[in-house]
């Protein structure tokens, strides 16, 4: 085949054919294709108003590294600025406030405080209300700042008070209902010491005996009925520079002198009755007690 035959061969070959020729279009047209647009617009504005919403919420929130708006995450915790409200339990480990500056824990109804242990049962609990504080624990104890001893505690046995000085500013005084044991009681300088049961009697026992002492003032017992000094092994020593019993009943005594009966009677003779009352008898040169013994009879 020569050069002419082979072009002409291929030029005819590449000629178009009118007749079997068909037209297939490439892309999206008509409705289909304004529909795209109008989604991708639609998710556009939806892009820009959630970027506008999250950068609004960052800066109302206060959104930092470090935190967000009074909470700070820290290396030691959580840190709180300024006043914090919780809607729901918080659980914790140790809340402690900023250096000098008080911890403040405000309710509108009551503060409640619990513990538990590791099976979740509650072992204390404090209720701080508008009408009282309370706890509940199998022990409470007040200890002092300085050296941690304890200045209060009290369990279902016993109360137990170690401060140096228990002071009652009640005009009543302390009322206790059943007995009191301590090793001393004492009044504040100035002032009176007053033992008192107004409608019961007083009884102050102790296994090695009681001691009264008024240093700087007098000793006074009064009593409706009677006064009752006893003592079971020993004996009871009054030691004063003066004794004086008042108000004990004397009897009379006739002397056969005349000079005697005329005089005034100014010395007395201490008599016993059997069942230990006392009585004064005018003194004479011999006992005069059997003659005025007819007072142990009207006892």
């Amino acid at each position: 085949m020569t050069r002419e035959q082979y072009i002409l061969a291929t030029q005819q070959n590449n000629l178009p054919r009118a007749e079997n020729a068909q037209l297939y279009p490439v892309g999206i047209y008509g409705w289909r294709k304004r529909c795209l647009y109008f989604f991708v617009l639609l998710l556009l504005v939806t892009m820009i108003v959630n970027l506008a919403m999250t950068i609004w919420i960052l800066k109302v929130m206060n959104f930092t590294v470090d935190g967000m708006g009074n909470l700070r995450v820290t290396k030691k915790g959580i840190r709180l600025e300024g006043i914090s409200e919780f809607l729901l339990p918080l659980y914790v480990k140790e809340i402690h406030s900023r250096k000098d500056s008080p911890l403040v824990l405000q309710s509108d109804r009551n503060v409640t405080v619990n513990a538990r242990n590791h099976m979740g049962q509650l072992t204390g609990q404090l209720t701080v209300g508008a009408d009282a504080v309370e706890a509940q624990c199998k022990r409470f104890e007040v200890r002092a700042s300085e050296d941690g001893r304890v200045l209060f505690s009290a369990d279902e046995d016993e109360i137990t008070i170690g401060a140096e000085k228990l002071k009652v500013t009640g005009t009543e005084g302390a009322v206790f209902g059943h007995s009191v044991e301590t090793p001393h009681i004492r009044a504040e300088p100035s002032q009176d010491l007053r033992l008192e049961s107004p409608t019961r009697s007083l009884i102050m026992e102790a296994p090695r005996g009681v001691q009264v002492s008024a240093a700087a003032g007098d000793f006074k017992a009064t009593c409706r009925k009677e006064l009752h000094l006893q003592s079971t092994e020993g004996e009871i020593f009054l030691n004063a520079d003066k004794i004086r019993l008042g108000n004990l009943p004397t009897g009379s005594f006739s002397s056969s002198s005349p000079s005697s009966s005329s005089s005034r009677q100014t010395v007395y003779e201490l008599c016993v009755c059997p069942n230990g009352k006392l009585y004064l008898s005018p003194a004479g040169v011999g006992s005069t007690c059997q003659s005025s013994s007819n007072i142990c009879l009207w006892s």
